[in-house]
């Protein structure tokens, strides 16, 4: 059976003004609640982590982990 590029996750290289993607996919699991994110809703992300996020305000709570 063959998998077309979304019904996989895409893998990306996250930089401070957008995202380059690396290995094509339709969606990317957020790093914190595991949530698939389509990629054209894509808005959170973390450079310094290379890591996506579902939500403002999960982005928020990670950030506020380093502090």
């Amino acid at each position: 059976m063959l998998m077309s590029s979304s019904d996989k996750a895409a893998t990306l290289l996250y930089g401070p003004n957008g995202f380059r993607i690396v290995k094509p996919g339709h969606f990317v699991l957020c790093a914190v609640s595991g949530v698939p994110v389509p990629l054209e809703e894509l808005r959170y992300w973390s450079v310094d982590r290379q890591e996506p996020y579902a939500s403002a305000e999960i982005s928020t709570k990670r950030a506020l982990e380093d502090l």
